[in-house]
């Protein structure tokens, strides 16, 4: 075999194995968008079942009418707000549910009332659910975005046009007095 033909030979298997490389590279970052993309969804529906709950325990008439006004609108907002304000109504109703829920006698009034063991036992899961499902969603963005500042990504535009991954990031903690007393 003349060596012009071994090292075009040569040549097109390292070509092949390049391209595989980057092929298999944009696959995992296709797959990491979608898990973002099952992560935010997943994260979504947790937020909307916290302000779900809260609304509801707010119009249920077992807090205080002033405490009820609170809760309610932070969680009306939180359900409204368009996607640029998101965190910060969020992040208002973890500040409204630790405001209301910041004195262990709140939680005891509203699991004595009727329905209202049931009631706290599902806004403390919802609670706990949503920082869980909000950390999920930010490792798999900081994984996706580790992988788009390799060079060879940016280089052969292996991200296609998809846009660049956000972290969603709020106060999430929740009301101790409320995780303490309806767990």
């Amino acid at each position: 075999m003349p060596p012009v033909t071994a090292t075009l030979i040569w040549i097109l298997v390292a070509l092949v194995a390049i391209g595989l490389y980057l092929s298999w590279t944009a696959g995992r970052l296709d797959r990491l968008h979608a898990r973002i993309d099952a992560a935010r969804a997943a994260l979504d529906a947790q937020l909307l079942r916290r302000a779900s709950v809260a609304q509801e325990l707010a119009t249920s008439g077992v807090l205080d009418p002033a405490a009820s006004i609170v809760l309610y609108e932070a969680a009306h907002a939180a359900r409204q707000a368009v996607e640029e304000h998101r965190e910060v109504a969020e992040s208002e109703l973890s500040q409204a549910l630790r405001a209301v829920f910041a004195d262990a006698q709140q939680v005891d009034v509203v699991r004595e009332a009727p329905g209202g063991e049931e009631a706290a036992l599902e806004l403390a899961e919802a609670v706990r659910r949503a920082p869980m499902a909000r950390r999920f969603h930010n490792d798999t963005v900081r994984a996706a975005r580790a992988l788009r500042r390799h060079r060879k990504v940016r280089w052969f535009r292996l991200a296609g046009h998809a846009p660049f991954p956000l972290a969603f990031e709020m106060d999430d903690e929740p009301p101790a007095a409320l995780i303490e007393r309806a767990a």
